[in-house]
């Protein structure tokens, strides 16, 4: 049983309090539809599984869905793009659909996709799995076999050749949180109902696998319009929340220079503002982990930075490793958070806030806490101690500027980003691109309501492609900012196409360094050095006359500024593609330092037997 819900989920009770369970990060969404009103009967064409699950994708929040046609979806795909409200996105390759699917969901709190059985199913694993580890729910939606191949000896095409349909949930099953095989109407509803609301409750993906017979067929559980879901809400154990915040308070107002970190999982935990309530309350510095940059406001008065070890934003690692007590809420500590296990932290300074567990230095852990009622307690009894912030304010020596060029000398990727800074407002947002984009985008100052995403803990470069898609659609207001190296981009370049074609503003640079400089750092050799492609012309080549699309190749900071003005003002409505030609061993400072320390923790050799 689990031990935070108020009561076991039931699907078919209406009237419960709006629950979205995985908020994006800018902490807006659209909750899931509740209504006290009775269901209307639908009409014959309408009481399908196929409707039913679009009425419920519309439910929950969906807007879009991003697919891949195949044989054993069309009929299903028919159903979805008649339901008003929902808007079929049709991508390039399954790949680049599950990353917009991705995209999506951090910006609306959930995304969806459709793809094929087994060759596409097996095509969009990759991007689930990245899904999975940085926590969005994804309805993956796949058309199935026809039901009556099911317990025959029948060898069907898109398989491996055996009479055995099980190999592609068998692979999701390790990235997914909950697989439905609906291959009858009996229980067709049910299965639907429970992989979307565990999606949402966990915050993971959910399979759902349709026959590709049966979303045409009428049947009488379809018969009405759905009833809303009725999630319950989380609940922390009060004795466990009261004992929990007694221990920390005891810690902290004990120690003297206490900061405060954020980390990714304040997103899943809807902690956010809850994190930002204790900071007010308790006067720490705050920093951020890598991967929860975007999550907190980084015009809070005593915010410090990005705290990532080595390679953190000047004078915050001092702040935070000098410290005598640290809480870090939502943390992932893995290699490349830790620079290669490299923190100068220590386990009994340290108070670690997970989203339903609480663990006070070397001393008790408290587990069904929630972080957002443990921080929200927390900032009611915490004694105000700004002696941690002082001593930034003293140490603390503004950022220098690049080192002025010739205009038309070729451009340094520390001059790019200082332009790229100057575009940031309220209404753009920041995707970066695993590389060292992930370094120079990190040193980006956010302006209130500026969104910013990465994908830290999966790191599969081209994800940037695809999600900056998915984003951008799911954001239409705003005007989406991608940075992206030329390695990466030849994974997944396809789906610019898409972008064109649904006219999206997105303006794309393309940092064109000649082959995968990330990797370069961590171990060089002549397998990181790629084919240096025409990327303007083949974004031309795409566009080929149809839609907004505007493209640009800038050696200098002089064409650059050109570029730039060009992009956000006669071209503020278009897509635009700028090329931006630099050396293939300009990096960041943070990169040069970030390789080594990894690469040192990968080679270790193996402990002796």
């Amino acid at each position: 049983m689990d031990c935070m819900v108020a009561s076991p989920m039931d699907s078919s009770t209406p009237g419960a309090d709006d629950h979205l369970a995985c908020p994006p990060a800018n902490g807006k969404c659209s909750p899931i539809q509740s209504s006290h009103a009775p269901s209307a009967p639908a009409s014959s064409s309408e009481a399908t599984l196929g409707r039913h699950l679009a009425r419920r994708l519309v439910e929950i929040g969906v807007a879009d869905v991003f697919s891949v046609p195949g044989d054993f979806n069309l009929t299903l795909l028919d159903h979805l793009i008649a339901e008003p409200g929902l808007n079929n996105v049709g991508c390039c390759n399954e790949l680049n659909a599950g990353y917009a699917a991705d995209g999506y969901a951090r910006a609306r709190g959930v995304g969806a996709c459709v793809v094929t059985f087994t060759v596409g199913g097996l095509s969009i694993i990759n991007a689930i799995a990245g899904a999975y580890s940085e926590n969005l729910p994804i309805i993956c939606i796949v058309g199935g076999p026809n039901t009556n191949d099911y317990g025959t000896n029948r060898i069907l095409h898109h398989t491996i050749g055996l009479p055995d349909f099980s190999q592609e949930v068998r692979c999701f099953q390790t990235v997914t949180c909950y697989q439905a095989i609906v291959n009858n109407l009996e229980n067709a509803h049910e299965q639907i109902d429970r992989a979307i609301s565990t999606a949402l409750k966990e915050c993971k993906p959910a399979y759902i696998s349709i026959s590709c017979n049966l979303p045409s067929i009428p049947h009488p559980t379809f018969s009405r319009e759905p009833i809303p879901f009725s999630l319950p809400r989380k609940m922390s154990n009060k004795l466990g929340l009261e004992a929990a915040v007694e221990a920390t308070v005891a810690f902290l107002n004990n120690a003297v220079k206490p900061v405060l970190i954020g980390g990714p999982k304040l997103r899943v935990a809807d902690a956010c503002h809850e994190f930002i309530e204790l900071a007010d309350a308790c006067g720490y510095p705050i920093a951020v982990m890598p991967s929860a940059k975007g999550l907190v406001p980084e015009h809070h008065p005593r915010f410090i930075g990005t705290y990532w070890g080595a390679v953190s934003t000047a004078f915050s690692a001092e702040i935070v490793e000098s410290a005598d007590a640290y809480l870090f809420a939502g943390p992932i500590f893995n290699d490349y958070s830790s620079v290669g296990y490299s923190l100068l932290l220590k386990r009994e300074k340290a108070i670690i806030v997970q989203p339903d567990r609480v663990v006070v230095a070397n001393g008790p852990a408290f587990g069904c806490v929630l972080m957002k009622d443990f921080l929200h307690l927390l900032a009611q009894k915490l004694e105000f101690k700004s002696t941690a912030y002082e001593n930034y304010r003293r140490i603390y020596v503004p950022e220098g500027i690049p080192l002025k060029c010739d205009p038309d000398e070729p451009l340094r990727v520390n001059v790019l980003f200082q332009h790229i800074q100057k575009m940031l407002s309220q209404d753009t947002a920041v995707i970066a691109e695993t590389g060292d984009s992930w370094f120079n985008c990190q040193k980006l100052k956010l302006p209130e309501g500026c969104g910013y995403e990465f994908q830290m803990q999966y790191g599969s470069i081209g994800w940037s492609v695809g999600a900056t898609l998915g984003y951008a659609q799911s954001v239409p207001d705003k005007r989406v900012i991608a940075c992206i190296g030329d390695g990466s981009f030849q994974v997944t370049a396809q789906d610019i196409s898409t972008m064109i074609r649904c006219g999206q503003k997105t303006i794309i640079f393309l940092i064109n360094n000649g082959g995968y400089t990330i990797e370069v750092e961590i171990h060089d050799g002549p397998y990181n050095v790629i084919k240096n492609w025409n990327y303007t012309g083949l974004v031309d080549a795409i566009h080929n006359g149809e839609g907004n699309c505007w493209t640009a190749k800038v050696r200098c900071e002089r064409e650059l500024e050109d570029a730039i003005t060009t992009a956000t003002e006669e071209k503020k409505d278009c897509f635009c593609f700028i090329e931006v030609i630099v050396h293939k061993d300009d990096t960041s400072k943070e990169l040069l330092e970030w390789g080594s320390r990894v690469s040192a923790a990968n080679s270790r050799p193996p402990n002796p037997q």
